[in-house]
């Protein structure tokens, strides 16, 4: 089943359930997908969804740091419940040790010697993780065994 479907049935299952948050929250989701497709005039792939799922993520991470700073915990928690939503959608996330595995291996296959080959280095990292692990960290990771 693909992410796709997998959505458009929990969509169905949230209006069954009268599950307004859950729907609200696939809602957008759907939408976001569908502006993506629209806009560029393509149907998107599994890769192309999760990059959009991953990217809802970070937004809410966000809005969650600014509305906690704010003072503003109702709202922090409508972000969060939402990230709880769409991390049902997401893959498994990789374990530090399976990031810095794959990292080696990257490293391996690309020659990287120094900060120069960082882009070729995270060409290469960014399919195996993307979705899985947290790209800000696994940057400072490149930077740290290249630097």
């Amino acid at each position: 089943m693909t992410l796709i479907e997998r959505l458009k049935d929990e969509q169905k299952a949230a209006m069954k359930a009268k599950d307004k948050p859950r729907l609200g929250t696939i809602r957008l989701v759907m939408a976001a997908i569908k502006q993506r497709e629209v806009d560029e005039k393509i149907t998107l792939s599994e890769d192309d969804v999760l990059a959009v799922l991953t990217k809802m993520v970070k937004q809410r991470r966000d809005s969650v740091a600014q509305y906690e700073a704010a003072g503003r915990q109702d709202l922090a928690d409508v972000e969060l419940a939402e990230i709880t939503v769409l991390e049902e959608f997401m893959p498994q996330p990789l374990t530090d040790d399976e990031v810095a595995a794959l990292l080696d291996e990257a490293i391996a296959a690309t020659g990287a010697a120094s900060m120069q080959d960082m882009g070729k280095l995270m060409g290469v990292l960014k399919p195996q993780v993307q979705g899985r692990a947290d790209m800000g960290k696994v940057s400072q990771l490149v930077k740290a065994k290249l630097g």
